[in-house]
């Protein structure tokens, strides 16, 4: 099977990677991962599931075939050609099946998106990488939208304005795990529900929206609209297809986010 350097492939469960992205936890992941063509990537918790090897399929769990959605995982896989060949933006979406049990173990329901006029977010079935975010991690957006990202970060360079990626794509599964470790800490999810989107309703599930900073900036702080990086985003950023999603007073109640920019284009 041929490498893919540049496409994640999405499933409900676990996330397919190219290989060459992903660091190391141990010696063992260290020499598969060096060779690996594509990782399974367990979305809950980041384990990985499997390498995909030019001599085959290498387990790096116990009882792989046991793990929830790993035949889909494995029927993605197969079929990464054939995704190649017609084009990630013809992919499609994922079904929002499992979402509404996850929603409803935080004790929310179809009354969250009524009040906040949100609507809940389907993450796309592949993603592009679109560079590396400020923390050196890969950047995943859908496709026009990776290629938009890139085009106006060089535009932006090239008038000398430093623009960088924080965030982009997260997972429902990722913006869960947001609200179970601030549980953790004590906090209550109406109390959460004040700086995060409830999971499933984030416009990260989504593939078209990042966070931008730049340098010497810290991320995500109202300070950012003080800067060279958003007078320019202000100034240009229609032009690349990117709208700024919650002004001051939104009618989503969420707080002003100057850094949130979210792409409308094609």
């Amino acid at each position: 099977m041929r490498r893919s350097s540049r496409l994640l492939i999405n499933t409900p469960d676990i996330e397919i990677w190219p290989g060459g992205l992903l660091s190391a936890r141990s010696n063992h992941d260290a020499r598969a991962l060096s060779r690996a063509q594509h990782v399974l990537r367990r979305k809950r918790d980041g384990l990985y599931l499997a390498a995909d090897l030019p001599e085959g399929l290498l387990a790096m769990v116990p009882r792989l075939r046991h793990e929830p959605g790993i035949e889909t995982a494995l029927g993605a896989l197969d079929h990464l050609t054939e995704h190649r060949r017609v084009g990630i933006d013809a992919i499609g979406e994922l079904p929002l099946d499992f979402l509404h049990e996850r929603l409803h173990a935080l004790g929310l329901d179809d009354s969250y998106g009524e009040r906040t006029n949100l609507p809940l977010v389907a993450e796309p079935a592949a993603l592009a990488l679109a560079g590396f975010d400020r923390y050196r991690r890969p950047l995943w957006l859908v496709s026009p939208a990776a290629r938009a990202w890139r085009s106006m970060q060089a535009a932006a360079m090239h008038e000398g304005v430093v623009l960088e990626a924080i965030s982009g794509y997260r997972s429902h599964d990722y913006q869960l795990g947001i609200f179970e470790r601030k549980r953790a800490r004590g906090l209550s999810v109406e109390e959460i529900l004040t700086v995060n989107a409830a999971p499933g309703y984030s416009e990260h599930h989504s593939g078209r929206a990042l966070d931008i900073g730049t340098l010497d900036e810290a991320p995500a702080e109202e300070s950012f609209e003080g800067t060279p990086a958003f007078a320019w985003l202000r100034d240009n950023a229609s032009g690349y297809g990117f709208v700024m999603s919650y002004p001051r007073d939104n009618p989503h109640g969420i707080v002003y986010e100057p850094w949130h920019w979210r792409f409308e284009g094609h």
